[in-house]
């Protein structure tokens, strides 16, 4: 069952769910974040990874990601080229109980300027700030704002615990600190 305002300001203040927290969404000049009725709307952090859109003779190959093709920029807004994405991470990390799932999908604040933000699982017991991709379909280029709302995540619970949670099975994004690139585990 999807988890309301009430049950995320619980959560948030007694299990530090999530870090840091605004009980109230906060607007006014901003692309809003904090609680809303059934969801967290989450920031962007100011650090972003660019794709160098000069590059042409490489592939980006999500099972061995070369970091050259990306250029870190830390600043107050990242202006995403036409059709071209960047990486983010949010400013609040995220602790999530055993019984609880949190789906992350798009503000459409961004939405109706061409941005489509990934939709990430965030699975039972993992932790961490959430990466994410964020991509300009328009033709044009898009401006996102740093430290302001990028995400909702809305969060459900189940009645039963899994048997294996992402803590338990050592997940490879498990406590990510940094903006975090695709890896792959390594056979076992």
């Amino acid at each position: 069952m999807i988890k309301n305002d009430a049950w995320i300001i619980d959560k948030a203040k007694n299990d530090d769910m999530l870090s840091p927290f605004s009980k109230e969404q906060i607007r006014g000049g901003v692309v809003s974040f904090g609680v809303s009725s059934y969801g967290y709307d989450a920031r962007i952090s100011d650090e972003f990874r660019m794709i160098n859109t000069e590059i042409r003779d490489k592939i980006i190959d999500p099972k061995n990601i070369d970091e050259t093709i990306f250029t870190t920029v830390k600043a107050d807004h990242c202006v995403i080229p036409p059709n071209s994405y960047i990486l983010g991470k949010t400013v609040e990390y995220f602790k999530m109980p055993k019984k609880t799932m949190g789906i992350c999908v798009g503000k459409s604040t961004y939405a109706r300027s061409g941005i489509v933000t990934n939709i990430t699982p965030l699975e039972p017991e993992w932790e961490g700030y959430v990466t994410m991709s964020i991509v300009n379909a328009s033709p044009l280029p898009v401006k996102v704002y740093a430290n302001e709302g990028i995400i909702q995540v809305l969060f459900f619970e189940s009645d039963a615990p899994p048997i294996t949670s992402y803590k338990d099975k050592g997940g490879k994004y498990q406590s990510q600190k940094d903006l975090t690139l695709s890896k792959i585990d390594p056979a076992k």
